[in-house]
This record gives structure tokens, C-alpha cells and sequence, in this order.
């Protein structure tokens, strides 16, 4: 699944950016199981996520908005399996704005250590 690329503001952090995008790349997760089970894991550490709620859930991907808890930012969240490769991508960005001050980054920073350990 190909995942909208990032806005050339700050605000976005996406495993489909390009590796040499320091400011929007972070790296796929990879994952051994089925598709099913690598999207069951994200939706459960997403259940369990502070200011999170999931929007949509499909065979091929997870969506969630996370909002901010002072000012009620809202930031859209994607997971989606490539099931050929066997990776997990992902995509975080803000609705409005231009720098979210790394809180994209941050999300991921502690989202996906959860996630690996349930794969």
C-alpha cells in the first residue's frame, strides 16, 4: 500500500519517505507472521495509546487520530502492511500547521518499540 507522501513542512514522519529525508524518514518495521496478526498488534498498541482512536481498520491497514492533549491537535495515523516484503510502514502527520515540534517523531519514537515486541 503506498502511503501519501509527506508535505515538504516538518510535521510528517512517514517509512516511505526517502531514507536520505532525515526530517521525514523513520525506517518500516518488519514483521514474520501474517498481515493480520502485524495489523492486530498495531491496533492494540493503539487501543492502549493516550489520545488515540481508531478510525478505520482493513486486511491491509490500521487509521487512527491521536489528539493533542493541550491544544486538541489533531494528527492522522497510518499503518500498513506490504506483505510481500514483510514490513509494516507507517505515516504520522499533523492536520494543521507547519512544525509540530517532533511530536510525530516522538509518537513513533514510542509506538513502534511496542509494536516490534508484539510481532
Amino acid at each position: 500500500m503506498k502511503l501519501d507522501p509527506c508535505p515538504s513542512s516538518p510535521n510528517c514522519i512517514s517509512s516511505q519517505a526517502e531514507p536520505s529525508d532525515r526530517e521525514h524518514f523513520m525506517a518500516a518495521i518488519p514483521f514474520t507472521g501474517t498481515a493480520e496478526e502485524a495489523l492486530a498488534a498495531v491496533a492494540e498498541v493503539l487501543g492502549e495509546a493516550t489520545g488515540a482512536v481508531i478510525k478505520e481498520r482493513s486486511a491491509e491497514s490500521v487509521r487512527a487520530v491521536f489528539t493533542t492533549r493541550f491544544f486538541r491537535f489533531k494528527d492522522d495515523v497510518i499503518f500498513a502492511v506490504d506483505q510481500a516484503n514483510k514490513m509494516l510502514h507507517f505515516r504520522s502527520a499533523s492536520r494543521v500547521g507547519h512544525s509540530d515540534l517532533g511530536a510525530n517523531r516522538k509518537r513513533l519514537e514510542t509506538l513502534l518499540p511496542q509494536i516490534s515486541a508484539r510481532l
